[in-house]
């Protein structure tokens, strides 16, 4: 398999492993591959679907400039998986004792620690944080406002998973091995300073009279002040979501021994750790040039790296490793993506639907959660094969249990 799709209306060519694209889509493709700031091409995952100007599943490669809104407001979400020694005949029949003991440790929705620091997360680790955020704050004082008691909220939701599509799991890979999944990012201090530097590139550009085909497509150059400042932002953000899913493994993996030591004995993590961004910018170096590259919806995929891309809840997920494919920055899809909004999902699909589509898993099956129903995203084994050339599967993980905020 390779690029399945290329449209070239816009000033670069737009490179695309799928044709289940919708048009809406294709629009914030070539509004993107118009922009001077972009090199080469705008490469297009088989997950892609409609965001907000930049469009979810596409990797940005730009040459001395960052949009802030194509990197967006949950910055740095992504993934962590845990290979256990577990095996799945060791699991008790019924997991619900299991789910609510991760829900007990792990603060879903807009729910928070209640103290400072959680149980598990290095002092250190929050004193580090806590120095470069005074730093950013110093120069951006408006920040501090961006978030009710700010400096109280980043403390308290690091190790917390937050709502949407993020999401806890038990999986199963194909030799019965348990692992444990998580998805989640840099919570609403991310938001805030997301939504705090994206304004400010937006007034940016007015003030420089610029004509952009979508006002959340502005940048910041290299050079500028802004600019400095924003990386220095995401790249604390990047870091806190990285922290936070460390954080969240810890009190998952202490929940799990505290459930299952008594009847299954001693077990402990037996292999791969793999924690990855899929929202986020990084710079690299791809056919010779030093680029800023954003991924949003998307992972890193270099040869010989290990990434996750999970189905949707009830579906199937997939440890893979990268293929390094240079057409698409060495990227590949971050999950199935949606094919439907979550207004549509819940005109759609009933409870009886969600119960039917998450069979044998232990999760949520009321209509809180409707909107995440597997029937609202695309089919994850057509993305797989979409993308052959991009990652190979090391395992297949089937979900035995879910826990939603």
């Amino acid at each position: 398999m390779s690029v399945r799709l290329t449209l070239g209306q816009g000033r670069v060519p737009v490179k695309v492993w799928t044709r289940d694209i919708e048009p809406e889509a294709i629009r914030q493709l070539v509004n993107v591959a118009n922009l001077p700031i972009v090199h080469g091409h705008v490469a297009a995952m088989p997950d892609v679907h409609a965001g907000i100007g930049a469009t979810v599943g596409s990797v940005i490669p730009t040459l001395s400039a960052i949009i802030p809104a194509a990197v967006g407001v949950d910055i740095g979400c992504g993934m962590n998986a845990v290979r256990t020694s577990l095996r799945a005949e060791e699991l008790p029949d019924g997991l619900a004792r299991v789910r609510s003991a991760i829900e007990a440790a792990i603060p879903v929705g807009f729910a928070q620690h209640g103290t400072a620091t959680a149980e598990g997360i290095q002092a250190d680790d929050v004193r580090g944080l806590g120095r470069r955020l005074e730093r950013i704050t110093d120069k951006h004082p408006a920040l501090t406002r961006m978030q009710k008691r700010f400096q109280d909220t980043w403390r308290r939701q690091l190790g917390t998973l937050g709502g949407g599509n993020h999401f806890i799991e038990l999986c199963l890979d194909e030799a019965g091995a348990v692992w444990v999944m998580l998805h989640s990012g840099s919570r609403g201090i991310g938001n805030a300073i997301g939504r705090y530097f994206i304004s400010a590139a937006r007034k940016t550009m007015e003030r420089r009279d610029a004509r952009l085909p979508d006002v959340d497509l502005a940048w910041f150059e290299q050079g500028s002040p802004w600019f400095d400042d924003y990386v220095e932002a995401v790249e604390w953000a990047q870091d806190y979501a990285l922290t936070n899913r460390k954080a969240m493994m810890a009190a998952v993996l202490a929940a799990l021994d505290r459930a299952l030591t008594p009847s299954v004995g001693r077990w402990h993590v037996a292999g791969e750790a793999i924690n990855c961004h899929h929202n986020y910018v990084t710079r690299e170096t791809h056919f010779g040039e030093r680029l800023f590259v954003t991924r949003k919806g998307a992972i890193s995929a270099r040869e010989g790296e290990l990434g996750i891309i999970p189905g949707s809840m009830g579906a199937r997920s997939f440890i893979v490793r990268g293929l390094g494919n240079p057409d698409s920055f060495h990227s590949c899809s971050h999950g199935a993506g949606r094919r439907m909004s979550r207004t549509e999902a819940k005109r759609r699909f009933s409870r009886e639907d969600l119960a039917a589509q998450t069979a044998g898993v232990e999760c949520r099956k009321d209509g809180g959660v409707i909107d995440e129903i597997p029937g609202a995203y695309k089919d994850i084994d057509t993305v797989m094969e979409n993308q052959a050339d991009l990652v190979e599967v090391v395992h297949t993980l089937k979900q035995v249990l879910c826990v939603k905020g």
